[in-house]
């Protein structure tokens, strides 16, 4: 008996040890934040180009009602900032209209330990637009480039959504004008609405503005645009005979329209978590049908394009 005494006086203090850390680690368990979602629940916060808002209001909010246990919060910004968001460990996923390269897939593999899962939403085309008093509604793209560095003959004040980290700006100056600066005639709104809003009240103005945010919801079609202002017919560079083109959904398809851009959502998780169901669900039959609601071309369900006749000039 006095044996079996002194061996349990040896071993009581790890006896207590032992379940003092068992309780620790319940109320702390390691990784914690990786209980909290799965692929259709829980709480995330995204950063989102803000040219795509109305589009990506609507994914959300078809999701969050098909998987009403998922909260999906969306921040919207520049796309210089979203950029920046990929290395804030409280932003699951960005939107933007850019692919990561190869250094910045580096990159982000040293931070994160992972490299983040990318994936090509849809396409999308920069819109022209001018007031609906205005008689200019037909620009060659030599036109364009000329209104963007301020040598134009046209007595137009160009709008845009921002004058340096916006995904519309960024897409103007390489592919449009190459690198090269703005003219003073060239002016920054706020916002997309910001844009629109302007070139509404002023017949003297021109604004550059995603496609989502002037379809006519209304439209099944997708022929016709909201009546606030008028959208411009750009050249068909590639077009013969020559031919002047809207941000129709198929001229975006067969890049026929000269304005066109993609889109991507990068999500930083390596494991099954929110982002990745919300991204599988926009790549999907369901995500890729709100991209063609909102005149985006989807980037990953084939549409038929059949032959119609369509007066693109009036």
């Amino acid at each position: 008996m006095s044996l079996n005494a002194r061996s349990f006086g040896r071993y009581k203090q790890w006896i207590w040890l032992i379940a003092l850390g068992v309780l620790s680690d319940c109320k702390n368990p390691p990784d914690s934040r990786k209980i909290y979602d799965t692929p259709t629940s829980g709480t995330i916060h995204i950063s989102v180009d803000e040219s795509f808002k109305p589009v990506i209001d609507s994914q959300i909010k078809v999701f969050e009602s098909s998987y009403p246990e998922a909260k999906i919060i969306a921040h919207y910004k520049s796309e210089a900032d979203c950029l920046k968001d990929l290395t804030n460990d409280s932003i699951r996923m960005v939107i933007i209209t850019k692919p990561l390269t190869r250094d910045e897939e580096k990159f982000l593999k040293d931070t994160l330990g992972f490299t983040p899962q990318q994936e090509q939403l849809a396409y999308d085309a920069i819109s022209v637009i001018v007031n609906n008093q205005s008689k200019d509604t037909i620009f060659d793209m030599s036109e364009i480039r000329s209104l963007l560095k301020g040598t134009s003959g046209y007595p137009y004040k160009v709008v845009m959504d921002g004058l340096n980290s916006t995904s519309t700006v960024r897409f103007v100056k390489d592919s449009v004008i190459k690198g090269q600066s703005f003219g003073s005639n060239v002016v920054a709104a706020t916002s997309s609405v910001g844009v629109i809003d302007y070139v509404a009240a002023n017949r003297d103005a021109i604004g550059f503005v995603g496609v989502n945010w002037i379809g006519d919801e209304n439209d099944s079609t997708r022929l016709s645009f909201d009546g606030k202002v008028k959208v411009a017919s750009l050249e068909c560079e590639t077009c013969r005979p020559i031919a002047y083109t809207k941000p129709y959904q198929a001229n975006i398809g067969l890049k026929r329209y000269p304005m066109v851009r993609s889109l991507y959502g990068i999500v930083k998780e390596n494991y099954r978590g929110l982002g990745s169901g919300f991204v599988n669900f926009l790549i999907y039959e369901r995500g890729q049908l709100i991209f063609r609601k909102a005149y985006l071309w989807p980037g990953r369900v084939g549409l038929t394009i059949r032959k119609a006749s369509i007066n693109e000039n009036e």
